[in-house]
């Protein structure tokens, strides 16, 4: 068996979640933060056979494909109690997904 790590933007859990279950695989959804932009993120764990893993990243891919967002970045304060104004409008690309595929030495679904 193989364990997909994926990790996606909050934005796109429920298209992957959903065309995930379709193709009947199993998905669970962790809550996760970080990154960049420091918005929220979804990890899914899902088990396979390892001769359909392949399929699983194919769906994620597709569900997550990359595009451009523009953000402005807020002021904040430094430790020396200064305050930064970056408030120019940026382009930063978003989407797409962070997958790590391990060996599962042992799974039971209880």
């Amino acid at each position: 068996m193989k364990l997909i790590y994926a990790i996606i933007r909050y934005d796109n859990e429920d298209d992957v979640t959903t065309s995930l279950t379709k193709h009947k695989f199993s998905v669970t959804r962790l809550s996760t933060t970080g990154g960049f932009l420091k918005k929220g993120n979804t990890t899914l764990m899902i088990v396979t056979e390892p001769e359909r893993v392949d399929e699983a990243i194919d769906i994620i891919k597709k569900e997550c494909g990359h595009h451009q967002k523009i953000t402005i970045n807020m002021p904040y304060v430094s430790g020396s109690s200064m305050v930064h104004c970056a408030t120019m409008p940026m382009s930063v690309d978003v989407g797409g997904a962070t997958i790590f595929v391990v060996d599962v030495e042992r799974y039971e679904k209880i």
